[in-house]
């Protein structure tokens, strides 16, 4: 919604990123879990959007987390998916995973600062794409550079297993992507610069 009232307003979309980070920090800890690999060594991308059946992590992707079996593979999916929920059953919906979302914020914030500073940065994120066909918003690896995002990259290939979980995902964005631009409709982004009484 938000990336359509920037462009409603006549502001570029492409400065509106949804953070989905913390599904990537997800991934690439239970990929260092199962295999002992270290972390800085492990990279997947977690396509789609954020938790939920939306979120899907290509292990695919990563040489090491390539390496795990057809059913560890599954299972770290629905992990990845579920991971809030699972954090706030076992906090006893007390709290969530703040360590981990902080940890998730720094990641992205330093991406899209190195990016900003002339280190071109990739990172995972959620904004206005064609590379998802049927999908006009999708989270996939992006570039931060000088100008902010420089390059949204293509999904990539997929595991056949990963083929059929990506039906899934476009059927629950597509609905979250009507939704928010159905929003976006009736409502204007605020001008700014004046009285904020």
């Amino acid at each position: 919604a938000m990336a359509k009232l920037y462009e409603k307003a006549g502001l570029d979309p492409m400065k509106i990123c949804g953070i989905t980070t913390l599904d990537v920090v997800r991934a690439n800890k239970f990929v260092h879990i199962e295999t002992g690999v270290p972390i800085e060594r492990v990279s997947v991308p977690v396509v789609g959007g954020h938790g939920g059946v939306s979120a899907l992590p290509l292990f695919s992707q990563d040489p090491t987390a390539a390496k795990l079996t057809a059913v560890t593979q599954e299972a770290l999916v629905r992990h990845v998916q579920e991971g809030g929920a699972e954090v706030m059953k076992e906090m006893l919906g007390k709290c969530g995973a703040t360590l981990s979302q902080a940890y998730a914020c720094s990641r992205f914030a330093q991406a899209v600062l190195n990016g900003l500073g002339g280190t071109k940065t990739e990172e995972c994120c959620f904004v206005k794409s064609s590379k998802c066909e049927g999908l006009d918003f999708f989270a996939s690896k992006v570039t931060f550079g000088p100008n902010g995002i420089e390059q949204v990259h293509p999904i990539g290939p997929l595991s056949k297993k990963e083929q059929e979980l990506l039906v899934e995902v476009k059927k629950s964005l597509a609905a979250d992507i009507e939704a928010g631009l159905k929003y976006a409709e009736g409502v204007e982004l605020a001008k700014g610069g004046g009285d904020a009484r």
